[in-house]
């Protein structure tokens, strides 16, 4: 069996804890390999190294640094299909999924290639009697990556590209379900350039996790995941002194009106709502068809959409639009909360409980599933389902569709459809989620914007990538100089004002 150990000062480590996770084949619901669970020691001396490594590295000039950056770029670009088939592997979404998951971490690579001009500060000169300011920004030290399954390759590159291009060292503990394509970038990175012990890999749970919201010598924190680890993370870490930016659960609700063209809408929920299995903190949950005409058309629409998806393991190609879900215990809840829905009250219009398929019958499948008349007291609208699981709740107003998303406990994301610029304009001014879209279902800014949720989405006062990243990452110092030239001043016992 395969054992999947660490990345330590620039090679590959076995584990030396003796624990170890399973890693499964989704399709097949077959271990395929165990991943080392690194204990405190072993996290320990990666966190030391990488606090050497990183004096050297933060020293490096900012344009030199961004040349690594561009030769990573170039190496992920080169080895595309390769990342693409190891996230298949350990994920099961299909390839294609896996290809976007990989091109959009690197889209966020190829702004760190500009980093110089990120990283400027200000500069005022006569700011008092012969007296200048100016301000600098330098690198945290130490920081880490706490990374989920869903994108195995894109929110690892989120985390690590400004990171480390801003001058700092990184832990990265990437889940471990998915685990190899962390360390495949980490080898591509110092392919690029990239100092041994800049990037450590160290794969873990808890243990390692609350290792690193303890351990004084990490600065600053970043995860991606649910929300209560997401809140727990937060607040261990600011207890502990260090900057967190936490991003957990979402219900992201689409808005379509009586206006809108109901063939796009339904094409872009069933993108939204069904791609990658519905493992996507953007996914589209919540349909909310504004009438009741509105509501009878858009499922007339979707009913023959959703049933002529194909499900299956990624080595099918294009034959397959969604693969399975990541665990057993995944597809369980997914399958529970369906049966919960019929429970209280939602009409199943589209059932995928039960899914076979020829010579996967063990895998972790759910088949595209779609509920009308959900209203907001039933689990299926509570929570988070992460699975191909679409709900449809039916408004009679926009202000009643608009007040479903405001008083939703999560804003991540959020969308509309509509013919109308006012009632889009309107909503996108007064919804209080992160990320909206108009006509546009799963609204995730270009790299060079920036990404992050509001409410229970999110924990933090910056975004991840785009400028925010780079602040994030970085510390501002402001200096105050005078050179004396032939100003003669007594001696300030006040606080006096530069002028």
């Amino acid at each position: 069996m395969k054992e999947i150990g660490h990345w330590i000062n620039g090679k590959l480590v076995p584990g030396k804890s003796g624990r170890f996770a399973e890693v499964y084949n989704p399709a097949t619901g077959e271990v395929q390999a165990h991943v080392a669970l690194a204990n405190q020691d072993e996290l320990a001396y990666a966190i030391a190294e990488a606090e050497k490594a990183q004096l050297v590295w933060g020293a490096t000039n900012p344009q030199r640094r961004a040349r690594v950056m561009m030769a990573f770029g170039a190496l992920i670009n080169a080895n595309m299909d390769k990342l693409a088939e190891l996230v298949s592997v350990e994920h099961g979404k299909t390839l294609p999924d896996a290809r976007g998951d990989v091109q959009r971490g690197l889209e966020v690579i190829e702004v760190c290639m500009g980093l110089p001009s990120q990283l400027k500060g200000e500069y005022t000169d006569s700011a008092g009697p012969g007296i200048d300011l100016y301000s600098m920004r330098q690198p945290l030290g130490v920081v880490a990556g706490i990374t989920p399954f869903n994108f195995p390759a894109m929110i690892p590159l989120w985390k690590m590209g400004p990171a480390l291009s801003a001058g700092n060292a990184m832990i990265l503990k990437p889940s471990e379900r998915c685990p190899s394509t962390s360390i495949m970038l980490a080898q591509l990175a110092q392919e690029a350039g990239l100092p041994d012990g800049v990037l450590q890999v160290v794969n873990g749970d808890k243990e390692v996790v609350d290792g690193i919201l303890d351990n004084p010598t990490i600065q600053a924190v970043g995860f991606v995941g649910s929300t209560p680890i997401a809140q727990y993370i937060y607040g261990r870490a600011a207890t502990n002194g260090k900057r967190a930016q936490c991003f957990g659960g979402a219900k992201n609700h689409m808005l379509i009106m009586p206006d809108a063209d109901l063939d796009k809408a339904a094409d872009a929920l069933i993108g939204a709502g069904y791609g990658a299995a519905g493992e996507r903190c953007m996914a589209i949950s919540v349909a909310v068809p504004v009438g009741q005409k509105t509501a009878d058309a858009l499922i007339e629409k979707l009913v023959p959409r959703i049933e002529k998806l194909k499900v299956g393991p990624y080595t099918a190609g294009n034959d397959v639009d969604f693969g399975p879900v990541i665990t057993k215990a995944s597809q369980q809840r997914i399958l529970g909360l369906i049966d919960s829905g019929i429970q209280q009250g939602a009409k199943l219009v589209v059932d995928g409980r039960n899914l076979k398929i020829q010579g996967y019958e063990n895998g972790f499948f759910v088949g595209a599933t779609l509920f009308d008349n959900v209203t907001p007291d039933m689990e299926i609208y509570k929570q988070e389902i992460f699975g191909p699981v679409l709900s449809t709740v039916r408004a009679d107003s926009y202000e009643e569709a608009l007040k479903l998303v405001i008083d939703n406990e999560y804003g991540n994301g959020t969308a509309i459809f509509t013919a109308d610029g006012d009632t889009a304009r309107d909503f996108a001014s007064r919804v209080n989620v992160g990320m909206v879209g108009i006509n546009f279902p799963i609204p995730v800014p270009l790299s060079y914007y920036t990404f992050g949720g509001w409410k229970k989405s999110a924990f933090g006062d910056l975004n991840q990538y785009g400028p925010d990243a780079f602040r994030f990452y970085t510390k501002t110092k402001t200096v105050t100089a005078r050179w004396f030239s032939g100003i003669k001043d007594g001696a300030a016992l006040n606080f006096k004002a530069l002028d």
